[in-house]
């Protein structure tokens, strides 16, 4: 269950809509995730009239205060780039040194994205259950595919992988993500040995166990790396008080820049000792071990 072959931790700055629509915004955002140094910038793709029916794209936002329109789907729309405008922040992203990637809600929206082909391209918890998409990404995509497990029943989690298996790309391109879903998710309910249970249903049928969090702080992202998640995702904003509904979940870039700080420390610690005294400990031994 445990994978003890450590490889240095991949960290996702997921940006997600915390740009509030704003596409220079964005771009910072890309900066300062690299300036913190995460590996990969990421944001979010909806075709809101595929993935809302009329009456939710016509109905109010739930919560007015954070709502950048007079509907929920004026709201989004609000929110929303173009395929053209996704590209250009990929290619931001190519400049100055950092991966791009985007999670889909929608097969218009995984169409667009297949086009770019970035490394790779997310599937939020919401929607792992569209087969429709997931086939789409699939089939017509030779990236790999990442698909957060948050409110999924082990049934379903079952049926996904089933699903990557059946054309043999589930070892090579399939990544699952331990997730609980809620903004912000208090300790207990972020439930860190579901990672070990991933592990033990799908560590040797798919590439790789990732953790996407949506706690406050970075103490348990270095608990999740070392229970085995080689990818790390946090929501990142360069102002908690923004409004929207992820900045409250959100890191910080003092918070991001720690994260990662502090889990290449715990990735160079995690290993076992090349001999039984190591040469810095010789000169301690000499001075206080006791003698028989």
């Amino acid at each position: 269950m445990f994978d003890f072959n450590y490889n240095s931790p991949k960290i996702i700055a997921e940006i997600g809509c915390n740009h509030m629509g704003n596409f220079e915004i964005a771009k910072e955002l890309i900066r300062l995730a690299k300036d913190c140094g995460a590996n990969y910038a990421k944001f979010q793709t909806r075709n809101n009239r595929e993935l809302l029916t009329e009456e939710q794209y016509n109905a109010p936002h739930p919560n007015p205060h954070n709502s950048y329109g007079d509907t929920y789907g004026a709201h989004r729309e609000f929110l929303e780039f173009t395929q053209d405008q996704h590209g250009q922040l990929m290619n931001y992203c190519k400049e100055i040194g950092i991966g791009y990637s985007t999670s889909v809600w929608d097969i218009i929206s995984a169409r667009e994205i297949i086009e770019l082909n970035p490394e790779f391209i997310k599937v939020p918890s919401a929607c792992n259950n569209n087969y429709s998409m997931l086939k789409q990404l699939r089939d017509d995509y030779s990236g790999e595919v990442h698909i957060s497990f948050g409110m999924t029943t082990q049934e379903e989690e079952e049926e996904v992988v089933n699903f990557f298996e059946e054309t043999g790309v589930a070892k090579n391109r399939l990544v699952i993500y331990s997730c609980t879903s809620g903004y912000p998710v208090p300790f207990e309910n972020v439930c860190l040995l579901e990672i070990n249970r991933l592990y033990g249903n799908f560590g040797e049928r798919v590439k790789a166990i990732g953790f996407s969090g949506h706690h406050l702080g970075i103490a348990i992202d270095n608990a999740a790396f070392t229970l085995g998640a080689h990818w790390i995702e946090r929501h990142f904003t360069k102002d908690r008080t923004w409004k929207g509904t992820d900045h409250a979940a959100s890191l910080e870039p003092s918070g991001l820049k720690k994260l990662v700080r502090d889990l290449d420390a715990t990735y160079k610690a995690l290993q076992f000792k090349e001999e039984e005294i190591l040469e810095i400990e010789m000169v301690q031994r000499k001075k206080l071990k006791n003698r028989k």
